[in-house]
């Protein structure tokens, strides 16, 4: 399964330290060159992701190859989201880890499939990885980032708490 990830869920699995859930959902992601500029070079990103980042060597760092299609997105998204739809393109990936409104609306239209760091937390309940998410989302939340109390809601109803 090939999996490109974006740094939003980077950072927020970091946050939470649930970071090591990809390793075990996917074996391995793929991230462009440009996520892993913010995460770890630029290291402006917060919650560990960096260190993380840096020392996963079962994340792999791919250089996108249309920098045309990469442009063309510019005009409505940062590199990093951009380079992960490109390359997510380019390598045919199963899924996308993404969870920026107007990247998610975009990878919609190109028919990528596609899944946020609350989904992912969800998913690491039903596979039997985590015991329970609520603290998870609540910790995301104090953290600043972007969750709605309607996806809260319905993630927890979907976790059965």
């Amino acid at each position: 399964m090939i999996i490109v990830s974006n740094t939003t869920p980077l950072i927020g699995l970091a946050v939470v330290g649930q970071f090591d859930l990809l390793r075990f959902m996917f074996g391995q992601i793929t991230i462009p060159e440009a996520v892993f500029a913010e995460a770890v070079s630029f290291g402006r990103e917060e919650g560990g992701a960096k260190q993380e980042v840096t020392q996963a060597d079962w994340i792999k760092v791919v250089a996108v190859q249309d920098q045309l299609a990469v442009e063309v997105l510019l005009d409505e998204l940062d590199r990093g989201e951009a380079e992960t739809i490109v390359l997510a393109r380019e390598l045919r990936a199963d899924w996308v880890l993404m969870d920026e409104k107007k990247g998610r609306r975009k990878l919609s239209e190109m028919n990528l499939n596609k899944v946020g760091t609350v989904g992912l937390l969800l998913k690491g309940k039903q596979a039997g990885f985590l015991p329970e998410i609520g603290p998870y989302l609540e910790v995301l939340r104090r953290q600043g980032f972007s969750l709605s109390r309607a996806v809260m809601e319905s993630a927890l109803r979907q976790a059965g708490e």
